[in-house]
């Protein structure tokens, strides 16, 4: 075995020489790798970033769909809640019927609304049709407007019977000299029934109003219609001839 130049045999000088070989193989290749694993992270890291840009814009493209969708519906919706809460039907008869009569059309759509909801039946006192005209009641109207002979089945057509309800409402408009919360009490309870309180009320000195009806059930059929009525004009200002 040789020695070398320093006092060192070959053999170890070769075995120093390669482990410098091989370490610095190792540091040659550890930053050979740094790069690499350096640029695999930055392109995960855009990866995520642009997969984060695209669930955003996705998200908002949802909910603008969702807006013009609900913007879209809203008026059919708002519409669909009115037919039900407040539902008007006939239109051009209560125009027409409004127009002859000389009164609001809305107090005629108030009016079939308080009394049916626009449902056309029979009551258990007998009174039929959309306005619950009593066939004595329409009899009566028949002869006073000088009109064909009565049928009682025409009640269940809605042109006659919002023409008798019409009809009706303009006659008890005259006899209370024109005072709708009047008219309506009677179209209610009946005429006897508000005259023999106009006259408790004057033997009283007490002037009879909507709060002193002595029938409940009138007093809230009077407030229901009156209600009704703004709420008609409102709604359907187009439809009832307003607009």
């Amino acid at each position: 075995m040789g020695v070398g130049p320093v006092g060192m045999r070959t053999s170890d000088s070769g075995r120093a020489a390669g482990t410098a070989r091989s370490s610095r193989s190792h540091v040659r290749g550890g930053a050979a790798r740094a790069p690499a694993r350096t640029g695999a992270a930055a392109a995960a890291a855009a990866r995520r970033r642009a997969l984060r840009r695209r669930r955003l814009v996705g998200g908002v493209a949802l909910l603008a769909l969702v807006f013009v969708a609900v913007v879209s519906i809203r008026p059919v919706f708002q519409k669909a809640i009115s037919e039900l809460s407040l539902p008007l039907q006939y239109p051009s008869i209560i125009r027409e019927q409004a127009t002859t009569q000389h009164l609001d059309p809305a107090l005629i759509a108030a009016v079939i609304y308080a009394e049916t909801r626009f449902d056309a039946r029979s009551s258990p006192a007998g009174a039929e049709g959309l306005m619950q005209i009593e066939p004595a009641t329409a009899e009566f109207l028949a002869h006073r407007s000088g009109g064909a002979a009565f049928i009682a089945s025409d009640l269940w057509h809605p042109g006659t019977n919002i023409a008798y309800g019409s009809y009706y409402l303009r006659y008890l408009l005259d006899e209370y000299h024109g005072t709708v919360w009047l008219a309506l009490a009677a179209y209610n309870a009946g005429e006897t029934n508000v005259d023999s309180w106009l006259a408790r009320a004057r033997t009283s000195g007490r002037p009879l109003s909507i709060a002193s009806i002595p029938f409940p059930a009138t007093r809230a059929y009077v407030q229901k219609v009156l209600s009704a009525q703004q709420d008609y004009r409102m709604t359907y200002a187009r439809q009832l001839g307003y607009g």
